[in-house]
This record gives C-alpha cells, structure tokens and sequence, in this order.
C-alpha cells in the first residue's frame, strides 16, 4: 500500500467530519472532506484519491448517487458507505450500486482504518496504481449529472428485519450479497433472532423474487413424513399414501426452499437431501421417476452445525455444500439499541393504524434492561401481552410480563461514542489530533511503542507528536529516556 493513502470524507455532520479526519491521519491517511454529496463528486472529478467514505443521508447529493457516479468514471476505487439508518433495502442498493463495504454508525476509527488497510491492500494486489502513482491531478471538475437517487426512506418494512445497530447492518450487507448469488446460504441463530426472516430477505432481493418461497420446520418429523413432504410420494408408498402427490422441492421449482432445524435430522435425510443439492433431482417416495428441480436451499440452525460435523454427529459433506455463505443472526442481548426501534414497528403493527399505543419511559427501560434470551420473537410476544392489558392506553411498567417488569438489572451502557465526544466543544483540528492521540495513550497507559502499534504509526511519529503537544507519554519502562525528534 502506498505510504501514505489519501482518502476523501463525505458527511454533513461537522463532528464527524473533524473526528474521521483527526483519527485517521493518526493511522498515516492523508484525509480531505466534503460536506455534501455534490461537494464530494466535484473533489474526486478534481483529484484522485485512493478511497473515499461517504455518508449514505446528505443534502445536496446523497451517498448513493455519490457511489452510482463515482463508479461510472473509477470503477475499482475502494467506496465505503457508513449510515445510522440501515436496512437490508439499503445494503441491498449499496451492493448493487457498486459499495466496497457498508458499516453502521458509529464504529471505532481503528476498525475502520485496518478496513481501509484491508480494501487498499487489495486493490495494489490486483495490480491498479495508488492516487499517489498516478499522479494527483485529474483536470477540470466535470458537471454533475444525474438527480439524487430517490426512495432513502426510513422504512424496514419490506424484509420485516428491524435494527441499525453495527450487527444488524452487517447482516444486511450479507443478505445483499446472499442475494445476488445463487447458491445456498446457511442462516445461524438463536431460536427468535429472525432466521426465517433473514431467508425470506434473501428470497425477496433475489432474482427468484416472484416465484415461490416455501418454508418447512425439520424438527419433529419423521424421516418418511419429511421425506414424503420434501420430495413426494407414490400411491401405495406407505400407508395412509392413497394417491399420487408433489413435494415441496417441485412445489417451489424455479422459487426458494428454507427448511429450518436442519440440526435435528437424520443421516438418512441428509443424505438424501445432499444428492437433491448435488443433481437437482428428486424422486419421490415409492417411484423411480426422477424429476428435475430448480430450487435455491436455505437452511437454518440455531446449533453449532460446524461443531456438529467436525463430531460427525452432522454430515460434513452436507454442511460444506450447504454453508457456501453464512448468515450468522446476532442475538438481541448483542444489539440492545435496536430495542425501542423493535418495540415501535411492533405497536404499530398490533395497533394496524397509523397511531400506535405509547411506551412509557419506565416500560422502555425495563425492556432495554433485559436479556431476552427468546429473543426478537420474545419481545413481540411481551409487547402483544402488553398491549391487550394497556386497553388503547400508554403501555406502562404493569403491562409487561413480570419476569420483564421485575428484572433487576442496572441500565446496560450506551454504545461507546468517546471518540465523537472529543469533540464536543467544536476543537481546532489540530486540538481535536492531540486529544485523540491523549486517548490513544490513555488506553496503552502512556506507553510508546504500544501507542505506535496500536495506530499504525512509527514510534518515531509517536515521539514527534508527544514533543508537539507536550503530553507526558512516559510509561514507567520509558520515564528516564528523552523523546526524540
């Protein structure tokens, strides 16, 4: 990678600007910002640059018409979305539109520089020449043409999948690349974290979208009450088969089939599902007709299917052609934030209006204060439970199910935003560099050599900057030593 990569900014938000800015010339990028989309088109048309990180909502151009246009002139260019508003709609265009990556606000400026490490390395790996190679100048900026890429609503409601929290957005961007692939997918999950839903995206955001989805739970069937539903059967082929019948496999030709608690199946099933997987054949039960299928697999878990097959208690070779891309459903412990967002379009969908009955500040904190260990499918059957009590009234502490209202637990901690709290009293960049660099010290207890690793910066950098800013970095190792130049 180029010594020292330059990156373009694209956000309305001032603090952010100043934060991405300050934190990531620390990791050795040189950054330039633009406050709008149209200001972010103009600078790449002026200048080249070895990545750009747009913000997805902006006036005056929004990120993705920032991408569309970007990639008609740069078509390898590493471009990475960021939002607070994510939705698999959203992933799902970012990806069509070209996005390298698309991350959830916030996030940690070291996670996003070793992204950008990882993009540009990749790019060089291929064989395409830095900004710094090719020179710096691109000409004249260019007129923008194209009108801002309508439809950035905040609306979750055609996946049903509800959330903007770091896990979910991830989630979204592999539904969207699920999407565009034909293979199948294995979704992963507690039993409530939406793993039907996450298949049903995939379906919905497919080629395969208007043809049928078929969804089957494994668990509880015998293998000849399974089989003869997946596959068929003959007249005669067990007793009660009093005539001929399709499977859901010829049921859903041409569609998707998600069959869901793959972990409870039999050998023998898996066995016969693999050769289905394998030939696109199935013949149903008691016949010697085969018949040729055109259905994409979905399966779902909520056990550890790798562990499983590496015990051989799951057919490996199953597994392996099953998990070509993993789903893996965070569970709703893993994204508190996303509670109130849940609670919401749940009220809104039991009240089937457009005034949903209101959460008192007391019922919302006992819901973010606890665990759910069933889950999304838990916290809709609380708030059904609620609702039905709060009789057209604010739904209060009382409404909840006890074992909720009771839960004794302090507050869980807000997402960590101390690198955007930096800058809070609008700093100089050059104040905002020193506080960043203060609390990149802070974290390694004052030590040099850790901070300069942890940033990605020579110790050398690290010296000439404690000298700057006259910060006492000295660890108890280092007290006795001069600072450098």
């Amino acid at each position: 990678m180029t010594r020292n990569p330059q990156i373009l900014i694209a956000d309305d938000d001032r603090l952010i600007r100043l934060t991405l800015e300050a934190g990531l010339s620390l990791y050795g990028f040189r950054v330039s910002c633009a406050r709008s989309g149209r200001e972010a088109m103009e600078a790449a048309l002026g200048k080249r640059f070895d990545g750009i990180i747009s913000d997805v909502y902006m006036p005056d151009g929004d990120g993705l018409m920032v991408l569309r246009e970007l990639r008609s002139s740069q078509p390898k260019i590493p471009i990475i979305l960021m939002t607070a508003m994510g939705s698999v709609n959203l992933a799902v265009r970012a990806i069509e539109e070209g996005a390298t990556d698309f991350i959830a606000k916030p996030f940690e400026i070291e996670a996003l520089a070793n992204l950008l490490h990882r993009h540009l390395n990749a790019r060089l790996e291929a064989g395409e020449h830095s900004a710094e190679e090719a020179g710096e100048s691109r000409g004249a900026a260019q007129e923008i043409a194209g009108a801002p890429i309508a439809g950035l609503e905040d609306d979750f409601s055609s996946s049903g999948l509800i959330g903007r929290s770091p896990a979910m957005v991830k989630t979204y961007k592999l539904i969207a690349h699920a999407a565009r692939m034909d293979a199948t997918v294995l979704v992963t999950g507690e039993s409530g974290a939406g793993k039907e839903l996450t298949a049903r995206a995939v379906h919905d955001f497919s080629a395969r979208r208007g043809e049928p989805f078929i969804a089957i739970n494994c668990s509880g069937l015998t293998d000849t009450l399974l089989e003869a539903e997946l596959f068929g059967h003959a007249k005669g082929a067990f007793t009660g088969a009093t005539g001929e019948r399709a499977g859901l496999f010829e049921a859903a030709d041409g569609g998707t089939l998600f069959l869901d608690e793959l972990a409870s199946t039999s050998a023998a099933f898996q066995a016969s599902l693999l050769r289905v997987l394998q030939s696109g054949e199935v013949r149903r039960v008691g016949s010697t007709q085969i018949r040729q299928v055109d259905v994409r697999v979905i399966g779902a878990t909520n056990k550890p299917l790798r562990e499983l097959a590496e015990q051989g208690s799951f057919r490996s070779d199953l597994y392996y052609r099953l998990s070509v891309l993993t789903i893996d459903m965070p569970p709703l412990r893993e994204r508190m934030g996303d509670v109130e967002l849940l609670a919401q379009h749940f009220l809104r969908k039991l009240d089937g209006g457009p005034g949903p009955a209101q959460l008192t500040r007391e019922a919302l904190d006992a819901l973010r204060n606890y665990h759910f260990p069933g889950n999304v499918r838990e916290l809709e059957n609380a708030l059904t439970r609620a609702t039905a009590l709060a009789a057209n009234g604010p739904v209060t502490l009382d409404c909840l199910p006890p074992h909720i209202a009771e839960v004794n637990q302090k507050p869980a901690p807000s997402t960590d935003e101390s690198l955007f709290s930096l800058a809070a009293d609008w700093p100089s960049l050059d104040e905002l560099q020193r506080r960043y660099l203060a609390l990149a010290l802070g974290k390694t207890g004052g030590n040099r050599q850790h901070t300069a690793d942890l940033l990605g910066i020579t110790r050398r950098t690290i010296q000439r900057l404690i000298a700057r800013y006259n910060l006492n970095a000295q660890s108890e190792e280092d007290r006795g030593s001069r600072i450098e130049d």
